[in-house]
C-alpha cells in the first residue's frame, strides 16, 4: 500500500462537532477499504484565496493514510458526492517525503 496525502477543504457552515462526524466518516471509509489513518491534522478555518461555491473561507484538514491503489477511484468518487466537501487534493507521499 502506498502513502496518501488528503487535503480537504469543508464548508465553514459546519460546527465543530459536525465537523468531528465528517471527518471521521472519511477515515472509517478509509478504513472500510483495508486502509489505516496515519495522522490527521485539522489546520482549522482558513480564508480562501477566491469563492468557492459561494464560500470565502472553509475548514481545512490534513489526512496522510495508507491506502490500496484500487480504492482510490472509489474514494475520490465519494468525496464528489459529500455535500460538506468544498474541495480536496489527493497526493500520493513520495518515499523520500516520509523519511524526513
Amino acid at each position: 500500500m502506498k502513502n496518501y496525502e488528503l487535503l480537504t477543504i469543508f464548508k465553514p457552515s459546519l460546527d465543530t462537532q459536525e465537523l468531528d462526524v465528517v471527518v471521521e466518516k472519511i477515515s472509517e471509509e478509509i478504513q472500510s477499504y483495508k486502509g489505516s489513518i496515519v495522522s490527521i491534522d485539522k489546520m482549522g478555518r482558513k480564508k480562501l484565496a477566491y469563492d468557492v461555491q459561494g464560500y470565502r473561507d472553509g475548514f481545512f484538514t490534513n489526512i496522510i493514510a495508507s491506502i490500496p491503489a484500487d480504492s482510490i477511484v472509489e474514494l475520490k468518487r465519494n468525496l464528489k458526492l459529500n455535500e460538506n466537501v468544498l474541495r480536496f487534493m489527493l497526493m500520493e507521499v513520495s518515499k523520500k517525503a516520509q523519511t524526513v
